[in-house]
């Protein structure tokens, strides 16, 4: 009885002790623990960290988080500085605050060691709530098996009343104004976009006529000045709707604080940013508001207070996210969505058993998609006629699914439906990397409303076939016309398209009219000056093949860049079947599918050649048929592997697969000088530059580096050329 008496009497003085420190821990936990300034970060590059350190990093953090640490938030535990600190039976020891929150919803168990506590912080539903912490009101300790009814015949001192969270208001009209002051400058040197096209084969003998004869078309993005990279590119609305359920807590929720506010320090003045967040519900915690000194400060604030606890209700917080661009009241040149989740969609997938039984038809899987892209009419393309005649372009989606327990399904679905692109965040110490890719290009967009359109130049030339991947395309004129519309390209990227054509035999008047050859094609490329806001207008040269009598063997070598463009759609619509019978269960017929794509790819010129792409092709097959070596794996890793590269070919555009961020080919030239051939695995020269940012970006010594892991396994090849 005596041992009793005195555990109660513990019991309450800890009790009455939180409840009068409890808003004193509050404020100091916001303004000290969680509210690092931009100023913080140390801008200044660094060598990246190397395996070795980063291995070292990996292997201290749980003793770090032990002492100076909270493993929950990351965050400064010294006494003295006014936060509450709790220290479980294990001996490790919280922030108060954190490890309430966590034990809230259910998780009874040491975040470090995993041991089940008997005595645990409890969230008592007292007076004093915090908009900033999402409502969660200050926690005090209890029992976990003693009910709260037994505490509230005593008494104890209530903490001063304060106003209510904020509420949403109806309609999201409320963003920021565009700062007329900090409109871009137009740039007396701004260069053009650049068509590029190629035949199959540089002649055609007179007398044949083949039915299906490959044009390569390629238009190339116009580079982004130096001078250019904040006042003369076009600023951005983009709008981060972030997971914040139970299940990204500790060193996820950290490492993802950590990278928006590296997102915020790389927008400029005239960019805007709006923050949603989604647990089991949704709710925008930062309002559009543009990016100058004052709307960073308070954007890191907000991406500070956040914490984790609650389900995953991706579809609420996806549509908050699109009302935020639907129902802004000025508009910038650029706009996007960046989602992220590490988990599945826990109130919005009726058929989702149905879906993950192996062996199930892909006719099912196309259905519970469609299904599901129901939710988000306003970012998937519509058929009605009202909307058809003055509908804005879809804002692209641009989707990361963190971990090995996201819905790659989900996401890579709602980046195909809206424009976007679905990458793959295998380890958390890439978030950053990967956000850092994903910036890179959008800050760095200098063409809108692309259309290319192919027109044939000779009777008889006929346009068949144009695989656009997810572009459309479309053949009229009785395929005299074709037109493919390719939407935005980010500086310095490039788009290839093969364009089947007939051609007719080549007669003798036809010899004696324009020489010995044939006239094919006329390209023309039209788009939109995101910063002119004018439309700019490029013609090409007309596409030309000869036919002489006879051909030479030189005049029938096929063209490199086209037989390498053909071994990439090859490849992509090989890994697009191999993913279809993995999704099956039949992952032996998948695996016999890679393989005799990887085959066909080294025996092809330009692979023979030593073309850098083709040997970034095979490395990919080679990671994907690792990845479906059993069901168990491709469950954890290769199917998100697997659809993040179907986004990246599809869409011609970067994205970030596996524990790697780094998809480039390094070569050395005759006199050793190294280059980074971006192409190769599309990425353009502005994504790479705000990696590199990324990866040399350091913190002040106490805050953990969010980059703990620098694996490069994933589709990186270092090639040397003597």
């Amino acid at each position: 009885m005596a041992n009793t008496w005195n555990k109660l009497k513990k019991s309450l003085s800890l009790r009455v002790s939180s409840s009068s420190s409890s808003s004193i821990s509050l404020n100091a936990h916001r303004s000290s623990d969680f509210s690092p300034d931009i100023s913080e970060i140390d801008l200044h590059p660094k060598t990246p960290t190397s395996s070795s350190s980063a291995m070292r990093f990996s292997r201290s953090i749980s003793l770090r988080s032990t002492k100076k640490t909270c493993a929950i938030c990351l965050g400064n535990m010294k006494p003295g500085q006014g936060h509450a600190i709790f220290t479980a039976e294990c001996s490790h020891s919280f922030h108060f605050n954190c490890i309430a929150a966590s034990v809230k919803h259910g998780n009874h168990l040491c975040p470090i060691c995993r041991s089940k506590w008997k005595d645990i912080p409890f969230q008592a539903p007292i007076t004093v709530i915090d908009p900033q912490l999402n409502g969660i009101a200050p926690p005090r300790l209890n029992s976990p098996h003693s009910p709260v009814d037994e505490y509230s015949s005593y008494p104890h001192r209530q903490l001063p009343q304060q106003p209510p969270p904020p509420t949403e208001p109806d309609r999201f009209s409320d963003d920021e104004p565009l700062n007329c002051t900090s409109s871009p400058t137009p740039l007396l040197n701004r260069r053009v976009a650049t068509i590029k096209a190629c035949t199959e084969f540089p002649a055609v003998p007179a007398t044949e006529s083949p039915p299906a004869f490959a044009v390569l078309v390629s238009v190339r993005a116009p580079p982004l000045p130096e001078d250019a990279r904040q006042l003369g590119r076009a600023p951005i609305d983009l709008v981060t709707v972030l997971d914040v359920s139970g299940s990204m807590t500790g060193t996820k929720l950290a490492l993802l604080k950590r990278a928006v506010q590296f997102v915020i320090t790389n927008l400029g003045p005239a960019d805007r940013l709006a923050i949603v967040t989604f647990s089991s519900t949704a709710r925008r915690i930062f309002p559009l508001r543009r990016m100058s000194d004052t709307g960073r400060h308070n954007a890191v604030l907000a991406i500070n207070s956040l914490v984790s606890a609650g389900g995953t209700n991706i579809v609420e917080g996806l549509k908050k996210g699109v009302r935020v661009l639907e129902e802004r009241r000025e508009r910038n040149p650029v706009s996007s969505i960046i989602l992220l989740s590490d988990g599945k969609d826990t109130y919005n997938v009726d058929n989702y058993n149905h879906r993950r039984i192996p062996h199930n038809q892909a006719s099912s899987n196309s259905r519970w998609i469609l299904d599901y892209l129901n939710h988000f009419a306003s970012i998937c393309p519509s058929n009605s006629k009202a909307e058809e005649e003055a509908r804005q372009p879809p804002t692209p989606v641009h989707t990361f699914g963190f971990g090995s327990d996201h819905d790659a399904t989900a996401m890579h679905a709602i980046s195909d439906a809206s424009g976007g692109t679905f990458s793959f965040i295998q380890s958390s110490g890439i978030i950053q990397d990967a956000f850092a890719r994903c910036i890179g290009g959008l800050l760095s967009v200098v063409a809108q409303e692309i259309r290319l359109t192919v027109r044939s130049m000779s009777p008889g030339v006929s346009i068949g076939l144009i695989p656009s991947g997810k572009y459309l395309s479309e053949i009229s004129d009785q395929g005299r016309r074709g037109v493919i519309d390719v939407g935005e390209l980010y500086a310095d990227e490039e788009k290839d398209f093969l364009v089947n054509i007939s051609i007719p035999v080549f007669s003798v008047e036809e010899n004696i009219e324009s020489g010995p050859s044939t006239p094919l094609l006329n390209v023309v490329c039209s788009y939109k000056d995101p910063v002119l806001q004018e439309m700019v207008s490029v013609e090409g040269e007309t596409i030309e093949v000869l036919r002489p009598e006879d051909i030479s063997p030189m005049e029938n070598t096929v063209c490199l860049e086209v037989d390498r463009e053909r071994n990439r759609m090859w490849v992509a619509e090989g890994i697009a079947e191999a993913q279809g019978m993995a999704e099956k269960g039949n992952l032996e017929a998948a695996q016999s599918v890679l393989a005799n794509r990887r085959c066909a790819l080294l025996t092809s010129a330009s692979a023979q050649a030593g073309d850098d792409l083709c040997n970034w092709l095979e490395a990919e097959l080679r990671e994907i048929r690792e990845r479906m070596a059993s069901q168990e794996l491709y469950e954890e890793s290769g199917r998100a592997y697997v659809l993040s590269g179907m986004s990246s070919h599809a869409w011609q555009r970067a994205t970030t697969r596996g524990d790697s961020t780094t998809h480039t080919v390094v070569l050395s030239g005759e006199h050793g000088n190294q280059n980074m051939s971006g192409p190769v695995g599309y990425e353009t020269p502005s994504m790479v530059s705000m990696v590199t940012r990324s990866q040399t970006l350091t913190f002040p010594v106490g805050n953990p580096p969010d980059v703990a892991w620098r694996l490069n396994k994933s589709c990186n090849l270092t090639q040397r050329r003597g």
